[in-house]
């Protein structure tokens, strides 16, 4: 059961990253765009700000879920890392449940805004493109790393050391 979830986590990591790389790609390609078209025929896309920006949210929100995964989150725990092994793994643990609590806390309160922005179809300025989609990539974002830290809480000890760290 342990290894079917595992390898469920691996495929899934697989996406995550996929998708995080596919969305700062189009972001990249994009800024160039744009830029050749400013100082090489003075034309620049309108709109080409607002989109990266949202390319970005989805990168970084998306990709959030791999870097749960592998425990490599920023923290401040100079403090807890000199505390004994014991210690330390409490509060690690404790981190990482007020973590979950926080992600779906923040996923429960943003879901309402986020189907206000479908049922109006609220849509961005300069783009006019729908909010939904960034907006909710925001939700689900954090909705994978929560999973991502649940299980890996739940497998703690039955996944080699080195796949903890790295992926």
């Amino acid at each position: 059961m342990v290894e079917t979830v595992l390898r469920i986590v691996r495929a899934a990591l697989v996406a995550v990253r996929a998708i995080s790389a596919v969305l700062l790609c189009c972001s990249v390609v994009l800024n160039f765009v744009n830029i050749i078209g400013r100082y090489f025929f003075s034309v620049s896309i309108s709109w080409a700000e607002e989109i990266m920006l949202f390319l970005m949210v989805g990168c970084v929100f998306i990709g959030n879920g791999a870097v749960a995964w592998s425990n490599r989150q920023i923290r401040m725990d100079v403090i807890v890392g000199l505390m004994p092994p014991p210690v330390r793994k409490a509060f690690e643990l404790f981190a990482d449940l007020v973590f979950i609590a926080t992600a779906v806390a923040l996923t429960v309160f943003a879901w309402p805004v986020i189907v206000d922005l479908a049922a109006f179809d609220e849509r961005s300025q300069a783009a006019n493109f729908p909010l939904v989609i960034p907006q909710a990539l925001i939700p689900i974002g954090l909705t994978v790393m929560a999973l991502f830290v649940a299980i890996r809480l739940l497998t703690r000890g039955r996944q080699a050391p080195a796949e903890a760290r790295t992926h």
